[in-house]
């Protein structure tokens, strides 16, 4: 089966827009990984950043990381202003979705179940505000597997009816791009991807 380029979906969607500016949520796991993804996106779309993470193995980093996004968003220029919405951190939500998956190495089946509840939260945040797409920047990290994260966003697209925007975002240069801008804004990096696991498998 040939591999899907999301990349190029997303080109013909943005192609496709012309003069129009549509409404878009933007799950974002962090500052680092939003940079570059909100430069590129920012041209096109309204942009409501989406900070949703239940993974992440404390509160302290959590907060630590919303307001990273937080500055970042205060600090960048952009065509017209992005909204920030910031959940309250849910553990509980992360731990009762991979129950039994705890051993599982990273970027298996419990990476999977993660992705899948993140996205269909940020589906229903973009259901109940009104946007016209949803989407996330997981897809930037070269250790995240942009297929499942897109198969699953077009999953919450028919569950939700909300349009889910493709993206590999790491294409094009992106991921150096989002080094570049992380150094460029001094942004926090993390060294691992959020929860307890990935962590402890560092």
């Amino acid at each position: 089966m040939m591999k899907e380029n999301y990349q190029k979906k997303l080109d013909r969607i943005i192609e496709g827009l012309q003069d129009e500016r549509p409404s878009l949520l933007l799950h974002s796991c962090c500052a680092p990984c939003s940079c570059y993804v909100l430069e590129y996106l920012s041209k096109y779309f309204q942009i409501t950043v989406y900070y949703y993470n239940p993974n992440i193995d404390s509160e302290e980093e959590y907060e630590k990381r919303a307001e990273e996004q937080r500055r970042l968003i205060s600090e960048m220029e952009f065509p017209e202003e992005v909204a920030f919405i910031k959940e309250e951190f849910r553990p509980k939500e992360f731990y009762e979705a991979v129950k039994g998956y705890e051993k599982e190495p990273e970027g298996g089946k419990r990476c999977l179940i993660c992705y899948r509840l993140r996205l269909s939260e940020a589906a229903r945040a973009a259901r109940d505000l009104g946007s016209d797409y949803f989407t996330t920047t997981l897809t930037i990290s070269p250790m995240k597997n942009a297929q499942w994260l897109n198969e699953i966003g077009q999953e919450m697209e028919e569950q939700f009816h909300v349009k889910f925007l493709p993206s590999d975002f790491k294409k094009k240069n992106g991921y150096k791009r989002s080094v570049e801008l992380s150094q460029m804004y001094g942004l926090y990096r993390q060294s691992f991807c959020g929860c307890i696991f990935s962590k402890n498998a560092n």
